[in-house]
């Protein structure tokens, strides 16, 4: 096991879903959800691995985290 590097993660509440969801902007598609904010912070921090192990076994790049992304 390794220790997921420091990407931005963006959190809300889904009133559709009825519950937290998780994003993780550099990572594409890199999404979990959770009823509590502790809940989605340990799923999103296990699909965050999933998601570079997978790039890892796919040979692609591993983004570099480039802390807080700024919108226009």
């Amino acid at each position: 096991m390794f220790n997921v590097p420091k990407y931005e993660i963006i959190i809300y509440w889904s009133k559709e879903d009825n519950c937290y969801i998780a994003e993780v902007p550099e990572l594409s598609g890199c999404m979990a959800d959770g009823k509590t904010l502790k809940e989605v912070t340990e799923n999103v921090e296990q699909v965050m691995r999933e998601w570079i192990e997978c790039a890892i076994e796919d040979g692609e790049e591993i983004p570099v985290p480039k802390g807080k992304l700024m919108y226009a």
